[in-house]
């Protein structure tokens, strides 16, 4: 059982309060599910959100590399994940190929 419990149906969420929008997290997620978003009220003007929860397949790459302890991935028998597909990794490609920025911001 994990220490932290996910918020009800939530495969992956971060808590900002922790996060310093690194981008190590949106890296690493081989699915494409996190970016950074525009933050003016952050220190370096952005931080991560969680943008296509549903094409998250629990992986926990985000969670495993945060330097910050900021991220959380919901334990299997929380959460019923989705698999790796093609569209995702297409996604996470893009995503990267965008400086880690949300696709169409």
């Amino acid at each position: 059982m994990s220490l932290v419990t996910a918020p009800n149906n939530t495969p992956v969420w971060v808590n900002i309060a922790r996060c310093k929008a690194c981008d190590i997290c949106v890296s690493m997620c081989p699915a494409g599910v996190l970016a950074m978003v525009p933050a003016p009220n952050s220190i370096l003007g952005s931080m991560i959100e969680v943008v296509v929860p549903d094409a998250c397949i629990g992986c926990k790459d985000c969670e495993l590399h945060c330097p910050d302890f900021a991220i959380y991935v919901a334990d299997r028998t929380e959460f019923k994940f989705a698999k790796l597909s093609d569209s995702s990794k297409e996604r996470a490609e893009a995503v990267k190929h965008n400086k880690f920025r949300k696709l169409g911001a």
